[in-house]
């Protein structure tokens, strides 16, 4: 039987292993993707290593989102073809309820169905191939590797990859139904999702005011985004510690334009034992009246201000992930250059490529290299 490597985890937070197993082979609904780059989220290594906790079965192949060639379709595909250039969808739901999700080689989700459905698709794209259920499988088009002589967008495979750093953000964007023209609050800005959702909104026609506590990254956000699009779209905010000057900073940046919408997306550290970050209170409180807000953070307890809510009709809705229609969207979005990426997008570096057998230098620069662009990922395959 032919063999691959693949990055494994036999047990639970011990380390990872290169191992030779078989090559997956088809089924129904399932095809099989020759992986060329994946995708390494910031805090892969606290995955991994227990620290986050994340339940999830083991042994099974490591992973996230990537990007591939297919290379076995089942009998049941009708759209792709051998050699197709596609993105791996990391979030995988339940065929007959959609209500049940996981992320692939990351978390099992938090329900039984999310739980039984991880055990079976428990194996990631760190490897050379990985089997993948049609839905996840979106194709891309060859123009935007192709040089720019060739009539292509001249992009890096690691440039692609920022899309699926991209989707989460977006997700949450798509589920408050931002629109072009209309001016949106994003905190924090600095972190990887972050930085993702102020490029993104601004792709999408929104003025953004951006807050976040590393000034370096919100400066870094200002020179690169700040040049790529028109003046006046892109304003930065320092977080502060209380809520009153959160908020007259805020007023200050939004100017007489009243602000339609607000994504969080704050890392479990902006809520301590001292209590929640006062940006999130501040930034509801800044919303016009029937303002919208996505929560998409990774706090566990919030306090909501109830009376603006009420009394200003103000709409909360939480997002975890996306929807599949979110992710074909921004695939487009990419496709027609309406979201640059790479050096055309703005960001002043690039994720850095790594063997699979350099995992443990790959993880640690993935969290020590985060904000706008840079980053690690896997190059595994032949582009």
């Amino acid at each position: 039987m032919a063999t691959m490597k693949a990055l494994r985890q036999l047990e639970y937070s011990k380390p990872l292993e290169l191992c030779d197993i078989p090559i997956p082979s088809t089924d129904t609904g399932t095809a099989v993707i020759r992986i060329l780059a994946a995708g390494i989220i910031s805090y892969t290594r606290d995955i991994y290593d227990g620290t986050r906790k994340y339940p999830y079965p083991t042994p099974l192949t490591a992973g996230s989102s990537a990007i591939g060639r297919v290379h076995a379709l089942p009998p049941d595909s009708t759209a792709l073809s051998e050699g197709d250039l596609v993105f791996i969808d990391v979030t995988f739901r339940s065929r007959d309820d959609p209500s049940h999700v996981f992320l692939s080689a990351i978390i099992q989700g938090f329900t039984a169905g999310s739980k039984k459905l991880m055990t079976h698709w428990r194996d990631g794209s760190y490897a050379e191939y990985m089997a993948v259920p049609l839905e996840n499988i979106y194709p891309v088009s060859e123009h935007l590797l192709r040089s720019a002589d060739q009539g292509g967008m001249d992009y890096k495979i690691g440039d692609l990859l920022y899309v699926h750093r991209a989707f989460v953000p977006y997700g949450g964007l798509s589920d408050i139904n931002l629109k072009a023209g209309e001016t949106i609050l994003i905190a924090p800005a600095t972190g990887g999702f972050g930085s993702a959702a102020v490029h993104i909104a601004l792709s999408m026609g929104a003025r953004v005011i951006a807050l976040g506590r590393n000034k370096a990254v919100l400066d870094q956000l200002a020179s690169s985004l700040g040049s790529t699009f028109p003046p006046g779209r892109l304003v930065t905010v320092p977080i502060t510690s209380d809520a009153d000057s959160q908020i007259e900073a805020i007023k200050a940046a939004a100017g007489n334009i009243p602000i339609d919408a607000y994504l969080d997306i704050s890392p479990p550290s902006a809520f301590t034992s001292e209590g929640q970050s006062p940006h999130f209170k501040a930034c509801i409180m800044s919303l016009r009246h029937s303002g919208r807000v996505s929560l998409m953070g990774g706090q566990m307890e919030v306090t909501l201000p109830h009376s603006r809510v009420m009394h200003w009709n103000l709409s909360i809705r939480g997002k975890w992930m996306y929807e599949r229609q979110d992710a074909r969207s921004l695939i487009k979005m990419v496709e027609g250059g309406f979201m640059l990426l790479g050096e055309k997008g703005g960001p002043e570096k690039s994720p850095k490529a790594f063997a699979l057998t350099e995992w443990k230098k790959a993880f640690d620069h993935a969290m020590e290299d985060v904000g706008f662009g840079g980053g690690a990922y896997f190059k595994i395959g032949e582009y």
